[in-house]
């Protein structure tokens, strides 16, 4: 008889424990959190980097108009004088001692030259950066260049930058001069 009882207390220890369901929440969500949360940390660098994409592209807009209207070559504007300028419309998003700005005039529009000039280590080669804002009818182009800082390591292998561990953000603006004689 106490053979039957030693046998069978397994038997009813094994049915109580799987059959306990206490505590299968608190399990499930130590299995999902950390995916989870580094989904969601993920999603939320993702967009605070397009946000800050959006914000230069504006800024870049924006301070490109002071030279389409002639306002930069009438207040003899430096390539710090427009980078500056670039920041303020930016509205403190950027550090703008990392901002690099390009402003050449081109020929046509056809014969602009838009490619990233990028060194082999994935750093920007801004070695042949210049700042000529052209005179009244002529074709400009205005290229903006910020490092942006990745936090995530597993967003860092995706970068474009320094080191894999910025994402080159650019902004891109081509026009025509207006007519103006200063």
């Amino acid at each position: 008889m106490a053979a039957l009882t030693a046998g069978a207390q397994p038997d009813r220890l094994r049915r109580r424990f799987w059959g306990n369901t206490r505590g299968t929440a608190a399990v499930e969500f130590a299995l999902i959190a950390l995916p989870f949360f580094g989904l969601v940390a993920g999603m939320l660098e993702t967009g605070i980097m397009m946000f800050a994409d959006s914000a230069l592209d504006t800024a870049t807009n924006s301070a490109a108009r002071l030279i389409r209207t002639g306002q930069a070559q009438q207040k003899n504007f430096s390539i710090s004088t427009f980078r500056d300028s670039v920041c303020s419309e930016a509205n403190g998003l950027f550090d703008c001692a990392k901002i690099k700005v390009d402003v050449r005039t081109a020929a046509s529009f056809g014969a602009m030259a838009l490619a990233t000039p990028v060194k082999a280590d994935g750093s920007l080669d801004d070695s042949n950066f210049a700042y000529s804002p052209g005179h009244g009818s002529d074709i400009v182009v205005v290229r903006v260049y910020y490092d942006w800082p990745i936090v995530l390591n597993r967003l860092a292998t995706l970068g474009t930058g320094s080191n894999g561990k910025t994402k080159l953000l650019n902004a891109v603006v081509a026009f025509r001069n207006e007519p103006f004689n200063w």
